[in-house]
């Protein structure tokens, strides 16, 4: 098939123009650098250069490109994993997506696209028992950066869903690790575990769903060429509790065990946010990633490795 990414240099877009080329398909890439335009060349896709804000030239470079399929990855999420620096990102990060989105999807529609993927997030429904899935709703009165961007991708999810003519298809993602992320070896949430800036708060009962990059570009191929229409959660298997995923972490980065502070510590150092992403958070299913698109995630690579030395 022919599949127009946009984000195609993000976190999730090298891994995912790597399997989609894999798979065979003929890829075009939205970029706004003729330098990056040059390295997509080089990769063997064909560049569509053009300023996502610029409405216009990215319906001029969908007509242009015909594709079949949409995948949209479009985010502006900063290297390091921090409060100030998520809240510093998050008026460009929410503007890419709304306004960028919208005018890629607008093009899409006038180019006459069949199917159309957007990024979404799998790890904020609503607390309660059991995992979520695809019907529970998203945290929308959370803390307030949690808050913010649930109302983000709702709407999101509502504008695509409800675009006519066009099988719309929002991809829940989980937390992701693996190279290029923040929770790589080398990323920024390794580097404050290794300096104990990464503590477990409170009782440690928050709820975390991991995903692998490369599982998640693997999901998206395979909702690319077989999805149906609707929300998949795309998630590792086993979603984690703070108190045990952040011990395991931190062992298998060879860092001291994580600190742990009360909720009302965290209050006053991070703030409602890192209480809800500490405590309340809810894990989520991949049951129907698994049944519908055959997802198979691997196992948390830092649970296999401590199992292991374990076993040794």
């Amino acid at each position: 098939m022919k599949i127009f990414v946009a984000g195609a240099t993000g976190v999730i877009g090298r891994p995912l123009i790597a399997q989609l080329l894999a798979k065979g398909h003929n890829v075009v890439a939205l970029t706004r650098s003729s330098e990056n335009a040059q390295t997509l060349v080089e990769q063997g896709v064909e560049p569509a250069i053009a300023d996502v804000f610029d409405a216009d030239a990215v319906k001029a470079a969908l007509v242009r490109a015909q594709p079949e399929v949409v995948i949209e990855q479009l985010t502006a999420l900063p290297k390091t994993y921090t409060g100030e620096s998520m809240s510093a990102a998050a008026p460009f990060n929410r503007r890419i997506r709304l306004e960028g989105g919208a005018n890629v999807l607008a093009a899409a529609q006038a180019a006459g696209v069949r199917r159309y993927l957007r990024q979404s997030i799998a790890f904020w429904g609503v607390p309660g028992t059991g995992l979520a899935d695809e019907e529970t709703p998203l945290s929308l009165d959370a803390s307030p950066a949690v808050a913010t961007d649930a109302h983000t991708v709702t709407e999101i999810e509502h504008h695509l869903l409800e675009t006519p003519n066009l099988e719309g298809i929002a991809l829940r993602y989980g937390f992701f690790y693996g190279s290029g992320t923040w929770f790589a070896a080398d990323g920024d949430a390794a580097n404050q575990v290794r300096q104990q800036q990464f503590p477990i708060v409170g009782n440690g009962e928050g709820v975390w769903s991991w995903l692998h990059i490369e599982d998640a570009a693997i999901a998206t191929v395979a909702a690319g060429e077989r999805g149906n229409p609707g929300i998949y959660l795309i998630t590792g298997d086993r979603p984690l509790a703070v108190r045990e995923w952040l011990p395991a972490y931190a062992q298998w980065l060879n860092a001291p065990p994580p600190p742990q502070i009360s909720v009302e510590e965290a209050l006053k150092v991070g703030g409602a946010d890192a209480v809800y992403y500490g405590t309340q958070m809810r894990g989520a299913s991949n049951a129907k990633a698994k049944r519908e698109l055959n997802f198979q995630p691997r196992s948390l690579e830092w649970l296999v490795e401590s199992a292991v030395a374990r076993a040794s």
